[in-house]
């Protein structure tokens, strides 16, 4: 045997050797899928039609890697994910664009709750403590816009009559000529179609739980009770809102649903008290009851509303937890300083998935593009998740999940994905997203922006408006005591 034989032969031992200790990407994606999605019955067939070629839990999967792909059109994307699944061996998926989209808006409801109804038990069951906050479930909710393409279809279902014509888009248009009054050509306010989005958000895991989309006149508390109704949340949810977020139906839907609610207040909201000069009373108790309630015979709801410093404002927290063991004054100003980091979880959706502006030009077709980018999101995280916090149990560091990373996430996914021919060592995919966090170096300099653009038409919230109940509002409150104690 030559010396040239001799080494071909010993390389063909050091690959079947290599072979034999490592592991395909594939395989270990695919145990990732099957752990995820495959591993119970999240459809039933009679969900679906009888003569489709693809099975749900593989068009899923085929979506989640579509939506996890970082190229600029929707087509290419599909292109690369489709030989992604015929290197995962999932052959019935959808094999043409067309039917990918036309299946992903057929059934883009059944799929979406399925799948949500799958990520809101593994994040109970991965989550561990972060779950819950002492006793509470910590759940915030906001909204925010994303830009659909110029397409008659969208303006039809995205666009309103009226849409640019508030005080706000008036005072930038006014803004914009009056910046170039002095330019031959005025410029012209362009008013694109967008998507109001809104989402509750897990605060502790800092995972999106659940969302409804719509035109961008949606009514966000509309979506809140909306969601409130059709969803069904676990025992001591603390719905956490901001100052969009206010009024009787919503509360009370809140309620209804046997949570509680932690909102900020301002000149937007009227009260009662008992006392005639409540604002020497700190923590005092409060009644929303507005007027059309108490003559429809509606109780009142006995609220706490309480004066917090963060930073350097201070603001009115109105909250339906009335004993200061359950919610203290510490807890408030920490759950409320959490919620803010859903606006970090918008940037997320815009930027590092890159949904700022969307790209179907169909709006029924837009509307599952956007559903699969928020569920993406979600399983992403939730995937990072379930490698970071069984390895904090076992080196007992500190984390949080606020250090995890959804950009490093997104990164490790998308190298697995082009990369599924390699052959690695088995724990490789877990340990590369255990180390899927945020930089945690110190700055050297000030990152503060050294100012704040003045928006002239946003006023300060302001002190909510707190009365005196009249003998007329203890006359009905009497009445309505009297009827249930009855």
């Amino acid at each position: 045997m030559t010396s040239k034989q001799r080494a071909k032969q010993q390389s063909a031992i050091r690959k079947r050797n290599k072979i034999r200790k490592g592991v395909q990407k594939r395989k270990l994606l695919l145990n990732l899928f099957d752990a995820l999605i495959a591993s119970g019955p999240i459809f039933s067939k009679s969900q679906f039609h009888g003569n489709i070629k693809w099975e749900p839990v593989q068009l899923a999967t085929q979506a989640l890697i579509w939506s996890w792909q970082d190229t600029k059109n929707v087509t290419d994307a599909f292109e690369k994910t489709l030989e992604a699944c015929e290197k995962l061996g999932l052959k019935n998926v959808s094999k043409t664009y067309t039917g990918f989209m036309d299946a992903l808006s057929r059934y883009r409801k059944t799929i979406r709750d399925g799948l949500r109804n799958r990520l809101q038990g593994l994040a109970e069951q991965i989550g561990g403590g972060f779950f819950r906050n002492k006793k509470w479930m910590l759940m915030g909710f906001d909204g925010s816009r994303a830009t659909a393409p110029r397409s008659k279809a969208n303006e039809k279902v995205f666009c309103t009559a009226k849409y640019g014509s508030g005080k706000r888009a008036r005072y930038n248009a006014n803004k914009r000529k009056r910046e170039n009054r002095n330019r031959k050509a005025q410029l012209v306010t362009q008013h694109e179609p967008q998507v109001w989005i809104t989402m509750m958000w897990h605060m502790g895991l800092r995972l999106p739980w659940t969302w409804r989309l719509g035109p961008s006149n949606s009514s966000e508390r509309g979506h809140v009770q909306e969601i409130l109704a059709e969803e069904e949340f676990p025992a001591n949810t603390l719905f956490c809102g901001d100052a969009g977020f206010t009024g009787y139906p919503l509360w009370n839907a809140i309620l209804e649903t046997g949570g509680h609610f932690l909102v900020r207040v301002g000149g937007n909201v009227k009260l009662l008290s008992e006392h005639a000069d409540f604002k020497q009373i700190p923590g005092g108790i409060v009644l929303c009851w507005p007027k059309d309630c108490m003559e429809s015979g509606k109780p009142p709801l006995r609220l706490r509303l309480v004066r917090v410093q963060i930073g350097k404002t201070e603001m009115w927290m109105l909250t339906s937890v009335i004993g200061e063991r359950d919610l203290s004054q510490k807890d408030i100003v920490q759950y409320y300083k959490m919620r803010w980091l859903i606006e970090v979880e918008f940037r997320g959706l815009k930027q590092t998935i890159d949904k700022h502006k969307l790209r179907c030009r169909n709006s029924q077709r837009l509307l599952a593009e956007l559903d699969w980018s928020l569920m993406a999101m979600a399983f992403a995280e939730l995937i990072a998740m379930r490698s970071q916090i069984p390895a904090v149990a076992k080196n007992k560091s500190a984390y949080t999940p606020k250090d995890r990373s959804l950009a490093n996430t997104l990164r490790v996914l998308r190298k697995f994905i082009r990369t599924l021919d390699e052959v690695v060592a088995p724990t490789l995919l877990d340990d590369a997203l255990k180390n899927a966090l945020v930089q945690n170096y110190k700055n050297s300099t000030n990152k503060r922006a050294r100012y704040r653009p003045r928006n002239a038409h946003v006023k300060p919230l302001g002190n909510p408006i707190v009365t005196k109940m009249t003998s007329i509002h203890r006359r009905k409150l009497k009445e309505i005591e009297l009827a249930a104690a009855a």
